[in-house]
């Protein structure tokens, strides 16, 4: 069971959330707020896993609320303005709700941080098939067997899968190894990190991938790297 609570400045768009939160089986809607502050005491005593969270409130705004928190929680933003669509989806948001929404779209939202929660709290023995990437305003269900490799670039990846297609995400070398097996996937570069499945050869400090791509193996990740791959 999911546990959340929903903050709005106006009644009415409480009532419907809790009404259908109720057509669920898997959320439970704790309590409702029209104001940030007492929310805000509220959540440093009892932590959920889910906001349903108002974006324009008079006191502070949902995404500034958002950003203050402390704890790791699911945000399912919603407003009438579609203009905060963006930053709210630059927040790592579930999903984006603008109002009027129908129980249908509320529906794709809630089940979108059913799977995610499901994610966050696998059992550690068992070995993910799968990471969560959010790219392009989505959160993309993304089998760990399609990476080709990953690029960094500055504070964003690009993870390049077999297809040919790319993934953008916000996101850091360090954060998204720790997300992959660390007897699969090995950075061998400050900007590349490749799952050893996909390495053909290794020649001249140079990793051929399939494909025809060429990395480079960094000079302080050489040692690491030939060690695992069992030249050195």
């Amino acid at each position: 069971m999911i546990s959340a609570i929903a903050i709005d400045d106006e009644p009415l768009p409480l009532g419907i959330i809790e009404k259908y939160c109720q057509a669920t089986d898997f959320i439970s809607l704790d309590k409702t707020f029209t104001k940030t502050g007492d929310a805000k005491i509220y959540l440093e005593k009892y932590p959920v896993d889910l906001l349903f969270l108002d974006i324009n409130m008079p006191e502070i705004s949902g995404i500034d609320f958002y950003k203050g928190l402390k704890q790791d929680t699911m945000v399912i933003f919603t407003t009438a303005h579609v203009q905060y669509a963006f930053d709210g989806f630059e927040l790592s948001a579930v999903d984006f709700l603008l109002k009027p929404y129908s129980l249908e779209r509320f529906l794709v939202a809630v089940n979108k941080a059913k799977e995610y929660h499901s994610f966050l709290h696998r059992k550690e023995s068992t070995e993910e098939k799968h990471i969560f990437i959010r790219s392009e305003h989505h959160l993309i269900k993304l089998p760990i067997s399609d990476i080709l490799y990953i690029e960094g670039l500055a504070d964003y990846l690009k993870i390049h899968l077999e297809n040919g297609k790319i993934l953008v995400t916000r996101a850091t070398m360090k954060g998204i190894l720790s997300r992959l097996s660390d007897k699969k996937f090995i950075r061998v570069h400050r900007s590349f990190i490749v799952p050893f499945h996909r390495i053909l050869s290794v020649r001249n400090k140079n990793i051929m991938l399939a494909g025809d791509r060429e990395i480079p193996i960094g000079i302080s990740y050489e040692e690491a790297f030939l060690k695992a791959f069992g030249k050195g």
